[in-house]
């Protein structure tokens, strides 16, 4: 099956929607719903209010997007599948991390997340051969290369979040609290926008690009993770230990990864406008209309991550802004994005302009993500270097 089709079977026209779903699609929501109402039974007397909340909001979310993205579907019953079977091989002791071939292997969470890094090197790899020598095969094989590594990065991740209670009660909580794992989920999070995109555009052109900035990211995970023992469960500092972590982190990371997203988009952008593989690339309007639809996703994500971290900040510390250097470069962030915008929508921002502006953008975001905790101190670290 070729990649249009793939496209005609993944996304739902909006017309007669659920008209369009099929007996599988409600299922799906089901098993969806019947997990969060087996978890709120189970583990409900553990959270309060507002954790029920996101739980029992997270069935038709997920519903959604599976039901418009079809390969979402068979992504949350791979992830289910892997995690809970690798969570029944732990028998509750964390030892049987390297006593159990499964688990020492392929499905704890530090395999699974090396496992990720080696097939996003990979992807990679047949990405740029599949572009360099106009190979259709090179394309997608890098495209089943992405998938593997993203079933096993989120795989590592769920299974990260069990042996965190594994190592105490009290040190359990979401993989999304440090340098370490917020890297694993930026390299997730950007490969699966840019799976997404390359469906609905039909192209795989474009992951040449994306993938060298996801590949980047996984070669200083590698390296954060030699030089200083980053995989270790550690356990949450006061100002940490809040839900709003569980909504505002993620909701800053799909801000990352698609502006990062669209600047390499961008590259692709400058190097077919001045006449660089133009008969290997999509069409200029194409490249234009993924950096901005990127962009505007991501802006989207990350004001509601910058509302969040506001009141995030007033619970812990008593006050909505305190121009700590992490708030401080995020406004800078949201603020270029936001004038991008607004040249974009009111004055026709397109061309080499917006493709530079967007390329200069990922280095005042990196700056926001990374540079803050090398150079600058203040109330915010996801960990140090």
């Amino acid at each position: 099956m070729d990649i249009a089709q793939e496209s005609a079977r993944g996304f739902s026209p909006a017309p007669g929607f659920f008209k369009r779903l099929t007996v599988l699609d409600w299922l799906y929501a089901a098993a969806l719903l019947g997990g969060a109402l087996f978890a709120l039974n189970r583990y409900g007397s553990y959270m309060d209010v507002y954790e029920k909340a996101i739980l029992l909001l997270s069935a038709p979310v997920f519903a959604w997007l599976g039901w418009n993205w079809r390969a979402a579907q068979a992504l949350m019953a791979g992830l289910a599948l892997l995690s809970l079977g690798a969570i029944a091989l732990y028998d509750g002791s964390l030892a049987a991390a390297n006593t159990k071939f499964l688990l020492k292997y392929l499905l704890s969470s530090q395999s699974a997340i090396l496992w990720m890094s080696t097939l996003f090197f990979l992807s990679t790899l047949f990405y740029v051969g599949g572009l360099a020598l106009r190979s259709e095969t090179g394309g997608s094989i890098g495209n089943k290369l992405c998938w593997s590594a993203v079933v096993f990065g989120f795989t590592g991740m769920l299974v990260r979040w069990y042996e965190s209670y594994l190592v105490g009660a009290d040190v359990g909580h979401i993989p999304v609290s440090n340098l370490y794992e917020v890297f694993v989920l930026f390299c997730l999070i950007t490969a699966l926008f840019y799976l997404y995109y390359e469906l609905q555009y039909r192209t795989r052109a474009l992951g040449a690009f994306v993938m060298l900035v996801i590949s980047a990211a996984v070669g200083f995970l590698l390296w954060y993770t030699i030089s200083r023992e980053a995989h270790e469960i550690q356990p949450l500092v006061p100002a940490l230990q809040s839900w709003w972590m569980k909504i505002h982190v993620p909701a800053n990371f799909i801000g990352y990864g698609t502006f990062a997203l669209a600047a390499m988009v961008s590259i692709a952008y400058l190097l077919k406008s001045h006449g660089h593989l133009t008969d290997r690339l999509p069409s200029l309007e194409l490249l234009d209309d993924v950096m901005y639809k990127a962009i505007a996703v991501g802006f989207a994500f990350f004001t509601i991550a910058t509302i969040l971290g506001a009141l995030w900040a007033a619970d812990a510390w008593g006050g909505y802004w305190s121009w700590d250097p992490k708030e401080t470069w995020a406004l800078i962030v949201w603020l270029n994005y936001a004038a991008w915008l607004h040249m974009r929508l009111m004055k026709g921002l397109r061309g080499r302009v917006a493709a530079w502006w967007a390329l200069v953008g990922l280095l005042v975001t990196t700056f926001a993500f990374l540079g803050v905790n090398m150079f600058l101190s203040g109330l915010h670290s996801y960990g140090q270097l």
